[in-house]
């Protein structure tokens, strides 16, 4: 399916992914990366195990759930860290978080330096998209819609990530 994305320390950015899609902010938001490293920023010290647990499902299509940081946030120009990190966690300890194998994702990131926003390109609780025209007409480009579209292929899956409770193993969706 199609993604919405941004950069998680742009308040601006944040609230706009959160407007386009009618999602509440307490829902929060998943983190994807071009590697595990430009995650750790927004993560608390894991157990190795935990980390061995993720190190084993990435790249691929499975999030995880794990223990946010707190004082080494990012610094968006506009000052908002703290405001733009509860954002993405919808104001939990926690934050989600996936490596992606998407060579269009990972290159994004990479392209960026850092994870970027991750959720479904839909008005919240329809069907994901699965083409650049049904996300085009659902949700607009432009000022009050996304800024753009990166054509790419979806691939294979016809579902969303797996998400995982990394401390527990629990599966969440």
């Amino acid at each position: 399916m199609f993604g919405i994305g941004c950069d998680p320390s742009n308040l601006d950015a944040l609230h706009r992914v959160l407007t386009v899609k009618g999602r509440a902010p307490e829902k929060g938001l998943i983190l994807v990366a071009a590697d595990a490293r430009q995650l750790d920023p927004w993560l608390a010290p894991l157990e190795p195990a935990w980390r061995s647990r993720m190190d084993l499902a990435w790249p691929g299509p499975v999030t995880f759930v794990v223990p946010a940081a707190w004082s080494a946030e990012p610094v968006d120009a506009a000052g908002g860290a703290v405001e733009a990190a509860a954002l993405v966690r919808g104001g939990r300890t926690t934050i989600a978080v996936r490596v992606s194998a998407h060579p269009v994702v990972r290159a994004l990131c990479e392209g960026s330096g850092h994870p970027l926003v991750s959720t479904s390109a839909n008005v919240s609780g329809r069907t994901a998209l699965s083409d650049a025209a049904s996300v085009a007409l659902e949700l607009g480009v432009g000022a009050h819609a996304v800024d753009a579209i990166v054509a790419g292929d979806v691939g294979g899956r016809r579902s969303p990530s797996t998400i995982i409770d990394v401390r527990t193993g629990r599966r969440l969706r």
